[in-house]
């Protein structure tokens, strides 16, 4: 079940990789990236997810501020 969750909550993260072209943007994004991968990361390992996703959201929050739009280019999106 474990690696159930652990999918499904990567899977998210994936639909979440939006690089936005703002700080506020990258920090939003960063935050739910982080934090999907913190919990997924958690659950795999027997840890706490909720700590999981605390710390991986923190991290990606901080990771989305120090970053500028030039650092992060994936090119422009299909969708827009």
């Amino acid at each position: 079940m474990r690696l159930v969750y652990g999918v499904i909550v990567l899977a998210v993260a994936l639909l979440t990789v939006a690089c936005g072209e703002t700080r506020g943007d990258r920090m939003l994004s960063g935050a739910g990236i982080g934090a999907a991968t913190g919990t997924a990361a958690s659950v795999v390992t027997g840890g706490n997810p909720w700590t999981g996703a605390i710390v991986g959201g923190a991290v990606g929050t901080a990771a989305g501020a120090v970053t500028d739009s030039n650092d992060v280019d994936l090119g422009k999106p299909i969708w827009r």
